[in-house]
């Protein structure tokens, strides 16, 4: 399970350091293998452990290809996904097209989802974060929600 964001510096190869708090889920899950793709709904990646990944991209394979929206989600996701995996220092290294979609610099947010992650660039991210706060704030929630104790 993966929780909580964490601010991290990508270097000049554009590698990301994983905090240690999840190398070890991350090693014991996957053996550091993951898959990083796009977002389809966030300017952002989404980071993946390898089994998860596979996981859903079952699931899209078996969307019938003559559909024109399958095979765009399949361009997207499927033809735009890296494998990689951890090196010995617990460092991902993000290819430099999958940087510029997300247009992440320097600075950048690794935002645990429970079974995925997402990386954001981290102005970005600030900025996601304050409207999804107003948003809920303003927002008629969903029956489902509402009943939500925390």
């Amino acid at each position: 399970m993966f929780r909580g964001s964490s601010s991290i510096n990508l270097d000049a190869k554009g590698r990301l350091a994983v905090p240690s708090r999840y190398r070890q889920e991350l090693e014991e899950r996957c053996e550091g293998q993951v898959v990083i793709t796009l977002d389809l709904h966030e300017p952002c990646l989404c980071l993946y452990p390898m089994q998860e990944w596979e996981r859903i991209e079952a699931q899209i394979s078996r969307i019938p290809s003559m559909r024109p929206e399958a095979r765009s989600l399949q361009r997207l996701l499927v033809a735009n996904a890296i494998d990689t995996e951890l090196d010995g220092s617990g460092r991902l290294l993000i290819p430099p097209r999958m940087r510029t979609h997300a247009k992440l610099d320097k600075h950048v947010m690794l935002v645990g989802l429970s079974h995925k992650f997402q990386i954001w660039d981290e102005a970005t991210w600030n900025n996601q974060f304050a409207e999804d706060l107003d948003f809920i704030r303003q927002a008629e929630l969903p029956e489902e929600l509402q009943n939500l104790v925390l």
